[in-house]
């Protein structure tokens, strides 16, 4: 089969790969779309924890080609999606409900081949079946939207807080949608890109700011002297989390939604987190929250399909890697 391989740092090729053949409890699904993700950038750029080679892609859709042995329920046809986390489901962080922090954690397009292929073998256990509804575009979001899930399930929103959102990418407009209708009362959109902006505001955001202009129409703001009660960084710029630090309210909460390069750091006033009562919070990928991402997307709580800014094919997947991005760019997704 056809896969895109990176084979090293800032090293990707097409590769032909031995058909997956489905173990038992598993099945082989055939591949018709893959969400690029900003960790699959970082792990192209060596800056995650994969090791490689290793096929990337996990978010994805397709139709099952094959079943292994002990799987029921499931038949070659059926178009499915699948949670790659791989969770031991026997150490004590699996056994209290913390499986993304698993002793043996294990994701696919991460820890081992991932979905920019042309197949894909996947625990049955893992698979959810699609309405008819629900196109294969649209099933490749429901790994970002369960990340969504498992942040707001970290962040514990209360009705009426007031957030503030550094980047309004493709997986900031997610999370404005997720705030609008979980109870913010004001959520303000920061981000580089007017077009983004103008999609926030269309998504749920009550306000869009350009980042150059953001000391000037929120800093310099009465309304907000005393800062926002949620403060949320989707970048993973260590330069923009430090910009967006001190605008975390008394008692307010701060979450690390952005994947940031294994190596970065950033400078953080003891005394502030101290005498201002800061929550800080970190939300690492999906936590048993793929099945609550399908509901909500099947039940069209969170809109997608405006976020795809392109489809291209698994080859053009390799420039696309190696070149610069354009700040309005949002969901490129990979078609098979």
């Amino acid at each position: 089969m056809k896969a895109l391989v990176i084979e090293g740092a800032r090293q990707a090729a097409i590769r032909e790969l031995p058909y997956p053949e489905p173990g038992k409890n598993e099945v082989t699904i055939e591949v018709k779309r893959v969400g690029i993700c900003g960790t699959d950038l970082h792990i192209f750029e060596g800056e995650y924890l994969s090791h490689f080679p290793i096929v990337p892609g996990h978010e994805f859709s397709g139709v099952i080609h094959s079943v292994g042995e002990g799987v029921t329920g499931l038949h070659a046809g059926d178009r499915v999606s699948a949670d790659p986390s791989l969770f031991c489901g026997a150490c004590q962080f699996c056994l209290t409900q913390r499986g993304n922090h698993c002793e043996r954690w294990g994701a696919l397009g991460v820890t081992k081949n991932g979905s920019m292929a042309e197949y894909i073998a996947v625990p049955a256990a893992n698979v959810v079946k699609l309405p008819n509804s629900m196109g294969f575009d649209e099933a490749a979001f429901i790994e970002p939207v369960a990340c969504i899930v498992h942040a707001m399930n970290r962040l514990q929103l209360k009705v009426g807080s007031r957030v503030i959102l550094f980047g309004a990418g493709a997986m900031g407009q997610q999370l404005i949608q997720a705030l609008s209708v979980s109870g913010a009362s004001e959520v303000v959109a920061v981000d580089i890109s007017p077009g983004k902006l103008a999609m926030a505001l269309e998504n749920g955001a009550t306000k869009a700011v350009l980042s150059q202009r953001l000391a000037e129409e929120i800093k310099a703001d009465p309304q907000y002297r005393f800062g926002f009660d949620t403060v949320i960084d989707v970048t993973g710029i260590p330069a923009v989390i430090e910009t967006a630090m001190p605008y975390i309210g008394p008692a307010g909460t701060y979450l690390q939604f952005g994947v940031t390069p294994d190596h970065a750091s950033i400078r953080v006033n003891p005394f502030e987190l101290y005498h201002k009562d800061w929550t800080l919070l970190g939300s690492m990928a999906i936590n048993h929250t793929f099945i609550p991402a399908f509901h909500w997307l099947k039940e069209r709580r969170i809109q997608v399909k405006p976020l795809i800014s392109k489809t291209i094919s698994l080859e053009e997947a390799i420039p696309f890697f190696n070149e610069p991005k354009s700040p309005d760019l949002l969901k490129v997704q990979i078609e098979l």
